[in-house]
């Protein structure tokens, strides 16, 4: 959701709807292809009572988001390809409906905020603020069954599909979800609008809340850097700056567009471009699973006028990374292409560089962002699915290092974290353990970092975006 520095042109779009179970409806050549291509991850329920019916609804509810919002992200990510900014994309690996509650979402801003003051003071470029948030209820999983003792039942795909708990009952997969999973955005879009434009995201409280983070004794190393943001804020406010203006932020929605039926139910034509865009977010990405060239997936997301990431793991390779600019950014459109690196890492240094040469000689400029989460699982000794602390960091290293050895732009972090003092991953300043996992692990399927973890990693990675003021700072503490 854009701020209030562009509302005619966010005002200026509207929708007509672009789905063939609309009399009358405007479709968009092309945009059904999908239908035809294989197809993964998907739930088998085309021929539940309630599909029809739910799709229907889709098509006709309201947008939400916009086209203008997502032309404004697509101009930010491209200031990030070159250089010019950084993104910061963070939030749930898989939210639920219960978790969306006002406390919780505030958490998650508020969290994302605290990270992105770090991280621009540090880079001294703007920090494009991205939440996992408001869409991200579908997962892709390794088997479409779960078998417990002699019980198998559908796999838990996000509660967009279907329910946790393992009984029949639950675990069948119901179409109606979707319109669930719809008014739960609707509901958290409108709380993230309000804190963005209604002064939570004032830059001096955002400083306070990260002093108290700085209160720990863990976190004295940081010290420095955090007292430098200090003395930065308040030169600001002695000389006079308008802080009404920094009460208000631009800030995005994303997730992985798995569910291609929720997807195409809630494409829309811009009234004004007659193009397409997938309402259901700003920015949308493919995932490790579903990238294949010839897939559905991907014919889906070259016809959407979205920003669009894709997830690129350590089988990855440099033919695969050009088919994919040649089908989804064939006019080497600036802000239209992110790839999202999840190497692993003990193979991001080998895997990555030539992967960055590809696209260079493909003659395309996208942005290159880490995900350090997902290459990095691990099982606990007792049974929990985790990553540690240090892996993850030294994963976001190797990303800075190989785009310094190439001369190329290191263009931002994705990761998975809450707002909450959950315990899920190993590691960091104030550590977790496993045996906190025993009471406070909460994630329905990923491990995500704790609020603390996730500043933390903010910090570290501010060493790695200025690295002579990181020195400095860690000299003077």
């Amino acid at each position: 959701m854009s701020d209030q520095q562009n509302p005619p042109r966010s005002q200026s779009h509207q929708y007509v709807h672009a789905g063939q179970s609309q009399p009358g409806a405007a479709v968009y050549p092309g945009l059904d292809d999908w239908r035809s291509l294989p197809i993964k991850q998907q739930p088998e329920w085309t021929g539940h009572a309630a599909y029809e019916q739910t799709i229907e609804e889709l098509s006709a509810l309201p947008p939400l988001v916009f086209a203008g919002e997502v032309d404004i992200l697509r101009e930010r990510l491209a200031s990030a390809a070159r250089g010019e900014a950084f993104l910061l994309m963070g939030g749930d690996c898989a939210e639920t409906f219960a978790g969306s509650t006002a406390d919780q979402i505030s958490a998650k801003v508020r969290t994302i905020l605290q990270m992105a003051v770090v991280l621009t003071y540090a880079a001294s470029v703007p920090v494009i603020k991205v939440g996992r948030m408001a869409g991200q209820f579908a997962k892709p999983r390794s088997s479409s069954e779960e078998t417990r003792g002699d019980v198998t039942l559908p796999a838990f795909r996000g509660e967009i599909v279907n329910g946790f708990p393992f009984t029949p009952g639950d675990r069948e997969p119901d179409p109606s979800r979707m319109l669930k999973a719809y008014h739960t955005s609707a509901s958290t879009l409108n709380l993230i609008r309000a804190f963005t434009t209604g002064g939570f995201a004032d830059l001096r409280a955002v400083y306070q809340w990260n002093r108290g983070f700085m209160s720990n004794p863990a976190h004295a190393k940081y010290e420095s850097m955090a007292a430098q943001i200090e003395r930065a804020v308040t030169f600001m406010e002695a000389c006079g700056t308008d802080f009404e203006a920094l009460k208000r932020v631009e800030f995005f929605a994303s997730h992985e567009a798995l569910l291609l039926d929720y997807e195409r139910a809630l494409t829309r034509l811009d009234s004004r471009t007659s193009l397409p865009y997938a309402t259901s977010g700003h920015f949308i990405w493919i995932g490790e699973r579903t990238r294949e060239i010839d897939g559905a997936h991907v014919d889906f997301f070259s016809k959407v006028q979205n920003p669009i990431g894709v997830k690129l793991g350590p089988t990855t390779t440099p033919e695969q990374v050009t088919a994919l600019i040649e089908k989804l950014d064939p006019e080497r459109q600036p802000g239209r292409l992110t790839f999202i690196s999840r190497m692993g890492a003990g193979k991001v240094r080998e895997v990555l560089p030539p992967l960055i040469r590809a696209a260079q000689e493909a003659g395309a400029q996208p942005l290159w962002i880490t995900d350090p989460m997902h290459g990095n699982t691990v099982t606990s000794a007792n049974g929990y699915k985790t990553r540690r602390f240090n892996d993850v960091m030294d994963e976001v290293n190797g990303f800075f290092e190989v785009h310094k050895e190439l001369g190329t732009v290191p263009g931002g972090l994705h990761v998975e974290m809450t707002g909450d003092d959950v315990a899920e991953c190993l590691g960091g300043a104030d550590p977790i353990d496993e045996a906190a996992f025993e009471d406070r692990y909460e994630s329905l399927c990923d491990p995500r970092l704790n609020h603390k973890q996730s500043l933390e990693l903010a910090f570290l990675v501010a060493e790695q975006i200025a690295p002579e003021r990181g020195r400095s700072a860690a000299a003077e503490s």
